[in-house]
């Protein structure tokens, strides 16, 4: 039996060292036309011998647009690192012709009046996406095969494909990911490939290649999307609304290959049963296609349709069918699996296999699918038409630039908003004009509006995938609620923040409010410039103005400039950061005067974070680029492989996030001794588990331990995942005057959690400034006994250690980029901790 085996792993290992041929890969009962480059001939090897860079797949799909008709190459802007990002468009010539007249005739299905089209003489448009984690590369590399024989291949069967279908291909959702990755794997590979699992080559270095430039898994930001890959893709898919969207996957190494339908209960309500009908008649094409190569798939089963801000899931509120596909990775070129050696020409075989059969799939249900667009959005207008008259006005009576950046996303999404005509009042909330949207419910895509705008706690099925709650003016902690379409003015074409000023010049101070979004990206600038500011922690009037809690004040006096030349730095501050800065002409006010200790003294923050090994990338690229892009303020990001050799003197500011593993005594040492010296450290969600079990804080846990009863074996997962929260929305209470609160208008929070890390509340209330109410639970799922547990405790505590302080927060304040309204609890620790 073990000579069978060696025989076995012999075969494969001696195929596995072989360059594949395209013969491989493509079907051999077409011809394919010697004019067109194939992939070897631009990029100098054959496809999965090596891993392509981007750099090379954008030199090859330019090469096919120069040399084939069927092909037009758009550049439609740049990633974080500047790489280009591409999209082909490929069909018949003749299609190519009057591509523009195919398009508009193609949105008009989602118009009025479509009904008046003959969908039998239109043709299908197919968007296919390849390797939105950089680390899960075959899509991008069978992107290759699948434009040389959407280019080269000649025959009726593919003639008929071109002329009855519109294909936009997306060759790498994730260029800067894809270049990390295929640098990882090919600077590994060796000549004689060795599949053994502990090889180099199959375990990349932090923090690994899926994500983009700031560490964001980009298959996530589909329906926020703040990334600019994403917002490429977004305008896109609504400038074409295709009728398929493809969006190929890697899995675990173990695993074979996967498509959808998914698992029948995690389908979100908003998504037509159609879809689900439609995307399964799509899925015999891939068993056939899969079964005639041998290769095994499962489908049904462990992915959902849930969240609509993946690219599988997306298009379902948007009269388009979106399919998953998951292969099984190789993480490199060759690597021993529990199905054989898997090797990266087979999952490139696979994923390409499975592009084609979804163009069969759309070839023969071209007019259903067409049909089927129509009818969705024939339907969303007969909703949209029931809610004509009503709207929904979301805002902050004090932060403009956060309102905007929400309405800036539903533009994005083609969604119309209004200003209001004047500022009023909506079950006791304030809406201002210029600080306030209106968005009209009877519009195109009402879908989009709903899942955005929607809170929801009951569900048919216990276990997600990912989040189970989103709800947008939630995310930007803003006041929405339902009102007459008549409060709108007029539509916003022309969306634009606020324009900062400095309302009058003053030889005595300038005072601005903490409210708006991008004032810590003010402070910075000030206190960079070496000019002293302090923080008021009252509220306190002058000249019939309140001034809130954390309002920034500058003396003009004693600064190491001339009050002229303040003045007019102040105004390019104020105009960098959209905020009012107020000139005032006394000190004298009520409530607190300004020369009064209640003002405390601000210190230049100069912040690192700790990266590496043990540390989530998401957590930490959320704070960098929240640093960087938002506020411009400089993070030194400490890989924990040299943090023993750093000097932490430098810094006032440390942030821990969230931990996936073990952090090394050396972290612990330098850590604690560094805080006892007087810094101050943040601690994120699993962070606090650690800082507790090292003697950095003493808090006091509940625990979620739950014993199984009358529970199978086989319904073990089912009844562990139900007990996890993997992304829901909770109220809680905020004493106002504490620091970490500055900035926010009312009394509640709306906080994002996914983690079952309850802290127990301390015996001094003003030690409590945030605190779970008794009934949090806003949108999303939590168990019952979960639920329970989080009533009445604290999502942040402020501890001292030796001169120094630790500020631990159980919840993530800068989820994936687009959750706002907590950006602030960040920030407010950073400038603020010395005050707390």
């Amino acid at each position: 039996m073990k000579k069978l085996v060696l025989l076995f792993l012999l075969v494969h290992f001696s195929y596995a060292q072989e360059s594949p041929h395209l013969d491989y890969y493509l079907p051999q009962h077409l011809t394919y036309r010697t004019d067109i480059p194939t992939p070897k001939q631009v990029i100098g090897h054959e496809v999965g011998e090596w891993h392509v860079t981007h750099d090379k797949l954008i030199e090859y799909m330019k090469a096919l647009a120069e040399a084939s008709d069927r092909i037009t190459f758009q550049e439609r802007g740049t990633t974080y690192e500047g790489r280009t990002l591409p999209l082909l468009v490929i069909t018949a010539p003749e299609n190519h012709n009057r591509i523009e007249e195919i398009r508009q005739q193609h949105l008009r299905l989602s118009e009025t009046g479509a009904d008046k089209l003959d969908t039998g003489n239109m043709p299908v448009v197919v968007y296919q996406g390849f390797s939105i984690h950089g680390n899960e590369p075959s899509g991008s590399n069978a992107a290759m095969v699948l434009a040389y024989y959407l280019a080269a291949g000649e025959g009726p069967a593919i003639d008929d494909l071109l002329r009855n279908t519109v294909i936009l291909l997306d060759p790498a959702f994730n260029p800067d990911g894809l270049q990390r990755f295929a640098y990882w794997a090919n600077t590994n590979k060796s000549k004689n490939l060795n599949p053994d699992n502990n090889e180099r080559e199959y375990h990349e270095v932090w923090p690994g290649g899926r994500t983009n430039h700031y560490w964001f898994d980009m298959n996530r930001d589909w329906l926020p999307v703040q990334l600019p890959e994403s917002r490429s893709r977004i305008a896109s898919f609504h400038r074409w609304l295709p009728n398929i969207l493809t969006d190929h996957h890697e899995m675990g190494t173990n695993s074979s290959f996967f498509f959808q339908p998914g698992e029948p209960s995690r389908v979100h309500p908003l998504t037509p049963e159609m879809n689900q009908q439609l995307t399964g008649e799509i899925a015999q094409f891939h068993v056939k296609a899969l079964d005639s190569i041998g290769s095994l798939y499962f489908s049904g089963e462990n992915y959902d349709d849930f969240y609509y801000g993946k690219g599988s899931t997306f298009p379902d509120i948007n009269g388009s069918v979106g399919i998953l596909f998951e292969q099984g990775s190789s993480r490199g070129h060759v690597q021993e699996s529990e199905n054989g050696l898997l090797t990266f020409p087979f999952t490139i075989r696979n994923q390409f296999t499975t592009a084609i059969s979804t163009l069969e799939a759309a070839r023969n249900m071209r007019q259903k699918l067409l049909d089927y667009q129509r009818d969705f959005y024939s339907k969303t207008r007969s909703e949209a038409s029931g809610s004509k008259g009503k709207a929904i006005v979301f805002g902050d009576e004090k932060d403009a630039s956060k309102a905007y950046h929400l309405a800036e996303i539903l533009k994005q999404h083609q969604i119309k908003v209004y200003e209001p005509a004047g500022d009023f009042t909506e079950k006791g909330k304030k809406y201002k004009k210029g600080y306030s949207y209106i968005v009209p419910r009877n519009q195109k895509n009402i879908r989009i509006i709903d899942a955005m705008f929607e809170t929801r706690t009951t569900f048919a099925d216990s276990l997600f995938y990912d989040i189970s709650a989103w709800t947008f003016p939630l995310a930007f902690d803003m006041d929405y609620t339902e009102v007459n379409a008549s409060r709108g003015d007029r539509e916003i074409t022309d969306l634009q923040l606020p324009k900062g000023q400095v309302t009058a010049k003053s030889n005595y101070a300038y005072l601005f409010e903490w409210h708006e979004y991008y004032t810590p990206k003010a402070l910075y600038k000030i206190l960079k410039k070496g000019i002293r500011a302090k923080v008021g922690r009252r509220v306190f009037s002058i000249a019939d103005k309140t001034y809130d809690y954390g309002t920034i004040m500058i003396p003009v006096h004693n600064q190491h400039i001339s009050a002229d030349e303040l003045y007019t730095f102040l105004q390019d501050v104020a105009a960098a950061a959209h905020i009012k800065i107020h000139g005032v002409t006394t000190g004298s006010a009520t409530g607190t005067d300004l020369g009064s200790g209640q003002f405390g003294t601000l210190e230049l923050p100069e912040v690192a974070i700790l990266t590496g090994n043990g540390i989530s990338p998401y957590d930490a690229g959320e704070i960098w680029h929240l640093f960087d892009q938002r506020y411009d303020i400089p993070i030194t990001k400490i890989d924990e492989s040299y943090f023993s050799r750093v000097n932490l003197d430098r810094y006032n500011v440390f942030i821990l996030t969230n931990t996936w593993g073990s952090l090394g005594p050396h972290i612990q040492d330098k850590l604690q001794t560094w805080v006892k010296n007087g810094g101050t450290l943040i601690g994120y969600r699993n962070a606090v588990n650690w800082l507790k079990s090292n003697d950095f804080v003493k808090v006091d846990l509940r625990t979620t331990d739950r014993v199984a009863k009358n529970i199978t074996y086989e319904q073990e997962r089912d009844f562990r995942g139900a007990q996890v929260t993997g992304g829901a929305i909770f109220q809680a209470d905020t004493d106002r005057s504490h620091p970490i609160n500055f900035g926010y208008k009312d009394h509640t929070i709306a906080l994002f959690r996914n983690t079952n890390i309850f802290m127990e509340p301390d015996e001094q209330s003003y030690n409590n400034p945030i605190r779970y109410t008794d009934n949090p639970l806003l949108s999303g799922y939590i168990s019952e006994e979960n639920l329970d547990k989080l009533k009445g405790t604290v999502p942040f505590k402020v501890q001292r250690l030796g001169r120094g302080k630790v500020l631990l927060f159980t919840d993530n304040t800068n989820f994936r980029a687009f959750w706002f309204g907590t950006n602030k609890l960040l920030m407010n620790a950073v400038y603020f901790n010395k005050f707390m």
